[in-house]
C-alpha cells in the first residue's frame, strides 16, 4: 500500500509538473517568406542578380553574334578555300555552334549558384533574428506560418522581428514594394 501511495503521488506530481510545463509553453509563428521580402538586403540581392543576369545574357548574345559573324564570312570566303581548310573551318564553326547551345544551361547554374551565394546570408540573419526574438520574449516554439494547418494558438512573432531588423513591416492589405515578385529567382532568358 505504502508503494502505491509513493507511485501515486509520484504520478500525480509528474502529471501536475508536465501539465504546467505546457501551461507554460509560448507559441508563435512567422511567415519567413514575408519577413525576407521586407529585408533591405533583399531589394540589394534582387538588385544584383538582375544585373549579373543582364550581363550574362549580353555575354551570350555576343557569342551568338561572334557565330553568326563567323558563319557569314565563312560563307563569303569559301569559294577560295581548300577543301581541307573548309572542314577545318566548319569544325570550328560547329564547335562555336555547340558552346552557344550549351550557353542557356551554363547561364542557369551560374545564376542559381549565384542566387544561393546571395540569399544564404539574408536567410541566415531572417533566422538568427528569429531566434533571438524568440528567446527574448519566451517563445517556446516559433512555427513557420504557411506550413501549418493546424496549430496551437499563437502569437505572430513578425513585427518583433522586423523590429529586431529595424524594417518596417506593410500595413496589413498594403504589400511591400518588391513582393509579388518572383525573388531571386533565375530568368529564362539566353
Amino acid at each position: 500500500m505504502k508503494k502505491f501511495l509513493t507511485a501515486a503521488i509520484i504520478t500525480t506530481t509528474a502529471v501536475f509538473s508536465l501539465s504546467n510545463a505546457e501551461a507554460q509553453s509560448k507559441f508563435g509563428y512567422i511567415s519567413t517568406e514575408e519577413l525576407i521580402s521586407i529585408m533591405p538586403e533583399t531589394k540589394k540581392a534582387d538588385s544584383n542578380l538582375t544585373q549579373f543576369r543582364t550581363a550574362l545574357v549580353q555575354n551570350a548574345q555576343d557569342k551568338e553574334s561572334t557565330l553568326q559573324s563567323a558563319i557569314e564570312k565563312f560563307n563569303k570566303d569559301s569559294v577560295t578555300m581548300s577543301g581541307s581548310v573548309k572542314d577545318v573551318k566548319r569544325g570550328e564553326l560547329q564547335k562555336m555552334l555547340t558552346d552557344l547551345q550549351s550557353e542557356d544551361q551554363r547561364i542557369q547554374q551560374q545564376l542559381r549558384a549565384r542566387q544561393e551565394e546571395l540569399i544564404a546570408p539574408i536567410n541566415k540573419k531572417a533566422f538568427d533574428a528569429i531566434q533571438a526574438v524568440a528567446k527574448e520574449s519566451g517563445y517556446t516554439y516559433v512555427f513557420e506560418k504557411n506550413a501549418l494547418l493546424v496549430a496551437p494558438p499563437g502569437e505572430d512573432v513578425l513585427p518583433l522581428v522586423a523590429k529586431k531588423l529595424n524594417v518596417k513591416v506593410p500595413v496589413k492589405g498594403q504589400a511591400p514594394a518588391n513582393r509579388g515578385q518572383q525573388r531571386l529567382a533565375p530568368a529564362d532568358n539566353k
